[in-house]
């Protein structure tokens, strides 16, 4: 049974700017690209919430998007919680995941 996935506030920011940076810099094949790889992910993730690598930080698990971004997200009883998206090129000691 797959487990619901929530969002956070952060979570649905990040995405958005993520998005809003491929419009801008990129072609609209980039942005459907990145968003078809989210929710394959998500998918994934939903059916087999351990499968992907754990982070430092308590029980937060790290999926791996592609080069440039990562997805923080935490497998609660019944849901998938999405806390944020990452950038992979930014400074790793500001990322508190």
């Amino acid at each position: 049974m797959a487990l619901t996935v929530k969002w956070s506030k952060e979570a649905k920011e990040t995405y958005e700017n993520i998005i809003a940076y491929l419009k801008e810099n990129w072609s609209d094949k980039e942005v459907i690209k990145f968003a078809n790889k989210t929710t394959s992910i998500l998918n994934v993730i939903s059916h087999q919430p351990y499968i992907f690598k754990a982070s430092n930080y308590k029980k937060v698990r790290k999926a791996v998007l592609g080069k440039q971004n990562s997805l923080f997200y935490l497998v609660r009883e019944s849901e998938i919680y999405l806390v944020t998206f990452w950038d992979n090129r930014r400074d790793p000691k500001k990322n508190k995941f």
